[in-house]
């Protein structure tokens, strides 16, 4: 029975998710009221309460699933801050599914980096970032004219990089598929950025 009402609740919110982001692309996001959502998903206002807080929480939880795969590549062990090592081959294949998941959804992502959405998108990676990997970057230790670097400036320059690389590939006119793209990132990333940060890539 459990799992038939998860299946009512995933079919719910993709409803939900499908609408709100119709109605993004059609009047913006501040122009969207709760009742239109709930109008377009053919549901009622508690139903959409049922599952979100509001407005910001449906954006949000949209958000989160469609980066998943950009935070596996900590999270499966491409990324080790204990000893400042970037497995090579394990990396690639993650990145690759975050910029296939970032092509399947690439109107939301479109619509993300426009105007005041950019600024949430951009804040939502660096919290999330922060809360989940926060320790492992600490591990690193990072160090500039003997002065250790902070943590949250680390974030924020994953953050920029990540956030800038989207930007420019869902809105250039470009035939590069997710794997080149991966690769591409990677070769410019490790040409000069990870060394900074005093990170070792290695052919895993």
């Amino acid at each position: 029975m459990a799992k038939k009402e998860d299946l009512r609740v995933l079919r719910t919110k993709k409803m939900i998710f499908t609408a709100f982001m119709n109605l993004v692309e059609e009047k913006g996001f501040d122009a969207v009221t709760i009742q239109d959502i709930a109008d377009a998903a053919m549901i009622n206002r508690t139903t959409f309460y049922a599952h979100f807080k509001d407005k910001q929480d449906l954006y949000d939880q949209i958000f989160t699933a469609s980066i998943a795969p950009f935070l596996k590549i900590i999270d499966t062990g491409g990324f080790s801050g204990a000893n400042h090592q970037i497995k090579l081959k394990t990396v690639t294949y993650l990145l690759t599914q975050v910029f296939k998941t970032i092509k399947e959804n690439k109107r939301f992502y479109a619509m993300a980096l426009e105007g005041a959405n950019a600024t949430r998108l951009t804040n939502l990676v660096r919290e999330l970032l922060a809360k989940r990997y926060a320790k492992i970057f600490q591990h690193l230790l990072i160090t500039h004219n003997q002065k250790q670097i902070p943590t949250d400036f680390i974030i924020s320059y994953m953050t920029s990089i990540f956030i800038g690389t989207v930007n420019w590939w869902v809105h250039a006119d470009s035939d590069f598929s997710p794997e080149h793209m991966a690769k591409l990132v990677i070769q410019l990333v490790a040409n000069g950025h990870l060394t900074v940060l005093g990170i070792e890539i290695i052919d895993d």
